[in-house]
This record gives structure tokens, sequence and C-alpha cells, in this order.
């Protein structure tokens, strides 16, 4: 309370200093006032402000010689013309009459003049100092105006203490929608946060996210390039040159030609422009002097339709200008209004006093010049601003009408505090000229912004309306075949920093602006997600993805199947084998007792065939997606059975040996031998060695079925653990030295007996053992694709098939196809002949 109440002091002493400069030296005209039951206030620019550098604080008077504001002219008497047209209804505030206190606001001074006059009370003119607010009672009940952000922030100021209605048509900043600073604000032109909105909008409609943008000093100005600046940036527009024209801004001064290098230095193709009118000018008419064309400008709405923006010379040759413009909207019978005023007989023009200045700013010489063939024309812009103050007195008067309970065709009238009216008018809802009138809960306007471009097309400046933009949401409507763009053959310009990259491409920043970057494409296995276009994405454990790809793929999932072309072949072969061993050991039962069975071994060959099939059994455990079981089986069981089929070969190749070498050479050894049943022993301990190796391989080095991700980046290979593992090497070690060692047994008896010698075809086999497993390691170490747990059972099933046909074909063809060779005659006979050769050596 107390600042308040200091507040209010420093007001008083303000007033009381203006009253001083002899503020009423020249009466008002009666123009500016109209007496009423209720008084409402209009604060318009009917004239410009003095820009100028000033070295200590002065009043600025507004009737000043060359300084009319024609835009200014016709918003007052949009105001005058609504207050007439309200007292002349007989359906809104019916025997009420509205009266109006109109102020000229040039400039800063004056507005805190007319601000203060408003607050004033009817009869003493001052400012009384009262515990409570809520019951002072001024001549003015609201207030229209004034036209700028600066102006309305310190007008709104200086009225929230007292809640008294302020209704712009002009201030659109979004800092006056803050109610804890602006309690009693309301506004008819939208508000900045959405006109900020629908240029970023605008911006990314055409792809344009690298731009300059300047702005005009003050708080419209520099809080819209503020705002404009932090939602570009957030939306991913990069702001390559941003500058503010200062207050005193000359054409041609250092200052304003340092601004014009930069913007032509920038590389930046659009150039947003949110400045005032006043501003607008000196800053257009220094880009013409600077030649700067080819660009793309896009116009805030103070200055979007204003002819006095368009009419500076050469300004059509800077290039394609777009715009945020509020609606076009028309005062029924202004123009007639205006003409009316022209017409009347308003006495001669009052002469001024101190030179050449009027100090009241309730004054206007010039207008009461005007006549019918002598008077400002009333162009697009200044309508639709018009319309706005014509809007803002009939919000008051629908506000007034409910607070005094017109409804029933008679008003009460009666004392009326400010605060009860601002309550009104933030509940009106009416119809004006089919135009909805209504309020947000900030005080902003229920409206939208036409998106225009100019045209130089005709002999005279237009333009031409591309759309709209409303909310909220904020959404843009354009109808892009009405631009005509500067560019060839009417593409759109553009304005990027670095064009966009390829399919797949990540962008690496090269310098501060994210917009400027260089291409890389994604990694093979990473993808760039639309969403991130600075970082690429690795793919999921399941999918892949090519260098430069902007998805991913899911891996095609691949093993040895059974409904391959290869996969047939090989069960074939296998299934072929199989039923040869089952054939051959049916064959040697049915001749089990005949001299080529007993020869080879006896009961000894149907072990030797049962691990041959095992082992060919074991290999179906390739096909297939792989499971446990045949994980764990597949290759320990062909090593068991392989081991058991070499163990009995070696041991068969040895015993012939100990019989034709050795029995007369080494008896004892030899019966020690035959006692013990050397062979079988030799095959037990054999096999349960290798038996040892596998149980340990499966425990220790559990074979498991996998997903194998890292071999190929396409595909997921299903497969076993056995290879390289531990188990596996010594498993087919193992194997490998008992081959040798059947190999040297075999290759020790190549002189036996015909029907004995076993050498050379056991030799061949077992040659043809150790090629096929030196081609499968071979393949194995340069290829490790989908067909290698092929080539592997290719391998095993050459080793049992050389063992098969190296040991037992040669015996089934005698058998089969040569029976006077299996006979007891013949064998005595080879045995005879080899005893005599013997001898004889």
């Amino acid at each position: 309370m107390l600042l308040c109440t200091a507040c209010l002091v420093g007001l008083q002493l303000l007033i009381s200093c203006c009253w001083a400069f002899a503020c009423h030296s020249t009466k008002p005209s009666p123009d500016f006032t109209l007496p009423g039951d209720y008084l409402l206030a209009g604060l318009f620019p009917l004239h410009s402000g003095c820009l100028q550098v000033r070295h200590r604080p002065e009043v600025t008077l507004c009737d000043r010689p060359g300084s009319f504001n024609e835009h200014g002219y016709h918003l007052f008497q949009a105001m005058r013309l609504g207050v007439e047209e309200i007292n002349n209804s007989t359906a809104l505030l019916p025997n009420v009459t509205l009266g109006y206190q109109l102020y000229d606001v040039c400039s800063d001074s004056a507005n805190v003049y007319a601000t203060l006059r408003v607050l004033s009370l009817p009869g003493p003119r001052h400012i009384e100092l009262q515990g409570d607010l809520l019951h002072y009672s001024p001549k003015v009940l609201a207030v229209i105006g004034p036209d700028t952000t600066s102006r309305a922030a310190t007008t709104a100021a200086l009225l929230s203490p007292f809640l008294m209605p302020l209704i712009s048509y002009g201030a659109s900043s979004e800092t006056l929608s803050v109610k804890r600073q602006y309690p009693s604000f309301l506004r008819t032109i939208p508000n900045d946060k959405y006109q900020v909105e629908t240029m970023v909008l605008l911006l990314q409609r055409f792809g344009w996210t690298w731009i300059s943008l300047v702005g005009s000093s003050g708080d419209y100005g520099q809080l819209g390039v503020q705002a404009l600046e932090k939602q570009a940036t957030d939306q991913g527009i990069c702001i390559a040159f941003k500058d503010i024209v200062p207050f005193s801004a000359q054409v041609g001064d250092e200052r304003m030609q340092r601004l014009m290098r930069h913007l032509a230095q920038a590389t930046a193709t659009v150039v947003v422009v949110f400045s005032n009118r006043p501003l607008a000018r000196v800053f257009f008419e220094s880009v013409v002097l600077a030649n700067l064309t080819g660009k793309v400008w896009v116009a805030s709405e103070a200055w979007a339709l204003s002819r006095h923006i368009t009419g500076v010379p050469g300004i059509q040759r800077i290039g394609m200008v777009l715009g945020v413009a509020i609606q076009k909207r028309t005062v029924p019978g202004l123009k007639a209004f205006e003409e009316a005023y022209a017409r009347a007989d308003k006495g001669a023009p009052r002469p001024c006093h101190k030179s050449s200045c009027c100090s009241n700013n309730q004054v206007c010489r010039e207008c009461e010049a005007f006549t019918a063939h002598m008077m400002p024309k009333l162009k697009g812009f200044s309508m639709s601003s018009a319309y706005n103050a014509y809007q803002a007195v009939y919000a008051v008067a629908h506000g007034l009408h409910r607070l005094l309970g017109c409804a029933s065709g008679v008003c009460s009238r009666g004392r009326v505090y400010p605060w009860q009216l601002l309550e009104q008018i933030h509940k009106v809802n009416f119809l004006l000229h089919e135009d909805t009138v209504m309020f947000n809960d900030n005080g902003d306007p229920l409206s939208s912004y036409n998106i225009i471009a100019w045209d130089w097309s005709g002999p005279k400046w237009t333009f031409t309306v591309l759309g709209s933009s409303t909310w909220s949401p904020v959404q843009l409507d354009i109808n892009e075949t009405k631009i005509q763009w500067h560019g060839k053959d009417n593409q759109v310009p553009k304005s990027v920093c670095s064009s966009d990259c390829l399919e797949g491409h990540q962008r690496v920043v090269t310098g501060f602006h994210h917009c400027c970057f260089e291409c890389v494409p994604c990694g093979a296995g990473t993808f760039l997600n639309k969403s991130d276009l600075y970082r690429c994405q690795p793919c999921g454990k399941e999918e892949w993805a090519p260098e430069g790809s902007q998805t991913c793929f899911p891996r095609t999932v691949v093993f040895l199947a059974c409904q391959e072309h290869t996969s047939w072949v090989l069960l074939a072969a296998n299934t072929l084998l199989l039923l040869l061993l089952l054939g051959t050991a049916g064959l040697f039962a049915w001749h089990l007792d005949t001299p080529v069975v007993r020869s080879a071994g006896g009961r000894l060959c149907f072990l030797m065939l049962g691990s041959l099939a095992a082992g060919s059994s074991s290999l179906y455990g390739f096909f297939g997606e792989p499971t446990r079981p045949a994980c764990l089986l597949r290759q320990a069981l062909f090593a068991l059975g392989f081991t058991i089929f070499l163990s009995c070969l070696t041991v068969r190749s040895f015993q012939l040996i100990i019989i034709f070498k050795f029995s007369t050479k080494a008896p004892t050894f030899y019966h020690a031998w035959v006692q013990n049943h050397g062979a079988g022993l030799f095959v037990m301990i054999s096999s349960a060695a290798q038996l040892l190796i596998c149980l340990t391989w499966l425990v220790v080095w559990t074979p498991l079925p996998t997903r194998e991700y890292q071999r190929f980046p396409h595909l997921v290979m299903l497969e076993c653990t056995e290879a390289n593992s531990l188990g596996f090497i010594l498993a087919f070690l193992y194997n490998g030295l008992l081959s040798i060692s059947a190999f040297a047994c075999s290759y020790l008896g190549k002189d036996l007996p015909e029907n004995y010698n076993e050498a050379k075809c056991v030799t061949f086999s077992l040659l043809f053992n150790f090629m096929s497993w030196i081609a499968f390691f071979t393949t194995a170490s340069i290829y490790d694709g989908k067909y290698l747990p092929a080539v592997n059972m290719l391998a095993g099933l050459s080793s049992l098939s050389s063992g098969f046909g190296g040991y037992f074909l040669p015996k089934c063809y005698v058998i089969l196809c040569r029976p006077d060779l299996n006979s007891t005659e013949h064998f005595q006979a080879s045995i005879q002949d080899y005893t005599r050769h013997r001898g004889s050596t």
C-alpha cells in the first residue's frame, strides 16, 4: 500500500507539472469532447512524435506543423462514429447517452498526460488518494487505445490499480496479456503470440530455415523479435543475422549503413521485419539506398499494408514481400461520416501563440481545415485499424448495457465503478456486422490474420490475399497458386544454410548454427530417424541396415533347411548310405560262416557297420533349425561312431599282421594277445577313451543352439556352439590319431595273402577321409555362411562312405559277384601260395 501511495503522489506531482506547463493555454476543440451520462476516453495518435535525440526531458507538443497523422485521424473518427451510432440506437443503451473525451497521444509524454486526465475526478480535475480504490469514481469509465505497445503498457500500468477497462486497438504485444501486471487490459487486435506463431508456420511452409531478423526499437519490435527468435529456434529455424533499428535511426547514417552491410553479407534470402511503421519506413529507405534486392521480406502486421511503407521510392525493386495482416474489415458509414465532418462548418482554425505549437492535446488545427475536396483518403489498412477502434467502443457499450440491466428495454442509470464495467466487458459476446466480438480470459479477441503478398504487376501498388491464419491452435490456409515469386520459373526461393541431405545421411553441424551442416552417410547397422536428423540410430538386434539407410530391415533367419536342393541331395546320399549299411549287415549275417565274412572279422563286422550307421544317423542333426538334442548328439555321436569303426579297422589290420608275421617270430605275444582277447580289449579301451572325451565335451563345452549376429549384418545364423570348442578339437584329433594308426597297420599288411590284403582299399579310404576333413577346415577358414553345416555334413558323409567303400564293398562284391572266390579251398590255396613265397624269400 505504501508503494501504491508513493506512486499516486508521484502522479499528482507529474500532473501538476503538466498543468504548470500551461497545458490549458488553448481550449479543447469541440470535436474532442462530447457530454453524456457515461464518459469514455479515446487515445489516438493524431500527430506523429519527434524522431530525434533528446539530451534532457521535454514535453512533446502534438499540434505541430507537418506532423499530422492521417492513420490516427481515421481511428479518431471511428470512435466518434461508434458513439454517435450507439446514442442513436434504441436497442443498445436505449435511454442512456455516451460521451467521450478524446486525446491526441503523439508522444509518450502526451500519453501520460492524457492517462492522468482520464483518472482525474470530475470536479477538481485531480487524482484523489483513497484507501479503497474500488470506490474511486473518475469522470471516465473506460479508455479506448492507445496505439502502440509501449504507450499501452504505460497506460495499462497507471489504470490497473483502479481496474479501469483499457481496450487497445493497436497494442499487440504478448506481455500485455499478463493479468498479474495488467488486469484491466483488453484489446481488439490479435495478440502478437499468434502473429509470431503464424510467421513461424509461414517460414516452415516454404522451408525457410535460415533467416535474418530485424526489429524496431521499442516494446513492439524488440519483444516481437525476442518471441520470434525463440519460437523459430524451437522449430529448427536458425537466425543468420539479427538487429534492431534504433529509435534515432536516420537514412544514410553510420548505424543504418552498418546494418545494411551486415544484412547484405548474411547469406539468408528471407528477412523478417518486425517493426512499427515509422522505423520500418527508415529501414526500407535504407534498403533501397543500399540496393538490397532479390530477397523475400516477411512483414509484421504493423506495416504489411501500410502505404506509408509502400510509398518509399524504389521499394518495388527490393524483392518479394509477404506479410501478416489483420483481416480486412470495413466500418460501415465511416467514409460518409468523415465527408460530412469535412463539409461541416467548424469555423476558422484557431491560432497558436506559443512558438507556433498548441500545447493542449485536444486540438487538431488540420482537422478543422478539411474540406470535401481536401481531406485524408480512407485506405484499406486504416479502415481495418479503424474497425478495431470501432469494435472497442461497441464492446464497452455492450458491457455497460449488461451492467445497467438494459435487457428489459430501460437502463437503470446510477453510479458505475470502472471495475464493475470491466467484469461485464469480459463477458460480452455479440455480433457486430457479422463478426463475433468476445474476449478470452487474457482479454484477447477471437480473430484471425490474413496472409498477403505485395503486388506491383499493375500501375499502382496493391496486395493479394493468399490465405489466412486461424487459432487456436494456429493453422495456416494458403493458396500457393496465387503467389508470383520473383525468381525464375516462379520457383519458391530457397533460404537455407545447407541443403537437405540425401536419405540415410546424418547432419554433422559445422558451425554455431545447427542449420549449417555436412552430410555423412549412416554406417551399416544404423539408420537415420526422421525425428532426429543429426544422429544415426543403431538398429535392433534382430534388424539390419545397409550404409546410408533410412530404416532398418528384419534380419533373415537362416539355417540348413530340409526344403533346399542342397539338403535334398545330402539327405538322399546319407539315407542311401544308411540303407547300404543295413543291407550289408543283412548280407554278412546271411553269409556269416563264409570265408570272406570270417576273414573280414566275423561278428566284429556288425560292430563296424553299426558304428558307421550311428555316425550316419548323427548327420540328420545338421538339417533344420538347430535344437538342443541335435546340437548335443550330432557331432559327439559321429565322433564316437567313427572312433569305434576306426578302432575295429585298426585292430583288424593289426591282428592280421600278428597272425601272418609274428605268430612264429613272437609266439608268446601272439598267445597272450589271443588268450586275453586283445582285439576286443583294444576296441573297448579306444572307444571308452573317445566316449570320455565326448562326455567331457558335452559337460564342459556344451553345444547349444544359438543365434549368431556378428558374422553377417543382414542374417541371423541359427547354429550350434560346438565350432572351435576344445572338446570338438580333442575328439577330432583322437580320430585323426586312430586314422593314422589304421593307415599304418594296413600299410604293413600290404604283402599278406591276396584274400587278406586290404592295404590298397583301406589306404585309399583313409586318404579320402583325410582329404575330406582337410577340405572342410579349409572351407571353414574362408567361408562362414549358411551352408557351412552342409560342408561339415559332406565331410562326415565322405568319411563314412570312404570307410564303408574301402572295407566292405570289395567283400560284398566277392559275396555277390564272385562266389567262386568265397570258398575254403580258394583261401587255403592263397595261404599256401603266401607260405611258399615267404619260404623262397
